[in-house]
């Protein structure tokens, strides 16, 4: 059986040559085109924008009846920041008792409402206004709440013992909590507030669940200890 090789294609090497080139041609072309083309600059999009500018977008945060007091001294520190930094609108409804917060055509930030709900919600637990602030400042700081049950379940005698421990005498040992952990803690009745970044707060967590469980102050101070010279070599 004869083969059929008027089919075959024979190149040469200077044709192979021309059309690695032109190939090389095309490529480099197209690069320079795609590096000339200027990419789009899009500005961003303000609140009214993300909104479609149809309406605004609200907070409403309940203030407890032993804050109700405070909030009064308070209020121009609490609502300085969020006017002035935030551009947003705030305002204290006596009637129904909550701290409204609104959107406007001046506000920036679309997370800015989130912000300051957060910040006033701090303050609404018993934290003071300098430590809230923190929250309008950095974004990596978070609120945790949990109770003395959630951790192990007392109650009468037991459950006040316990809180006393957390406390300690003078609020000592509350104080040595927060001040190894980088962190603020609010003790209200049986519930515990916790301000903090993500690992600052599980630390102060651990310490505060194990004074729960019964463990003696000194040796949750030595965990402490060994915990803040972690803290140091690590930064």
């Amino acid at each position: 059986m004869e083969l059929d090789n008027s089919m075959d294609v024979i190149i040469t090497a200077d044709q192979l040559s021309s059309k690695v080139a032109s190939a090389a041609a095309v490529a480099a072309s197209e690069a320079a085109a795609s590096a000339n083309t200027e990419k789009p600059n899009f500005a961003p999009l303000s609140a009214k924008d993300l909104k479609g500018g149809s309406r605004w977008e609200i907070r409403r945060i309940r203030v407890p009846p032993h804050r109700f007091s405070p909030l009064k001294t308070d209020w121009m520190k609490i609502y300085s920041p969020i006017v002035e930094y935030l551009k947003l609108q705030v305002r204290m409804n006596p009637k129904s008792r909550m701290i409204e917060i609104r959107t406007c055509e001046e506000t920036e930030d679309t997370g800015a409402i989130q912000k300051a709900a957060d910040f006033v919600r701090a303050y609404c637990l018993g934290f003071a206004v300098e430590d809230a602030l923190a929250l309008l400042r950095m974004d990596d700081l978070y609120l945790e709440s949990f109770e003395v049950k959630d951790v192990k379940t007392l109650s009468g005698d037991h459950l006040s013992r316990a809180i006393g421990r957390i406390a300690g005498k003078d609020g000592k040992t509350k104080f040595t909590i927060e001040n190894a952990t980088k962190t603020r803690i609010v003790l209200a009745d049986s519930k515990i507030h916790i301000l903090g970044t993500f690992q600052n707060i599980k630390f102060a967590r651990d310490a505060v669940g194990n004074l729960i469980l019964g463990s003696p102050p000194g040796k949750v101070y030595s965990n402490l200890r060994t915990l803040s010279s972690r803290m140091k070599e690590r930064f």
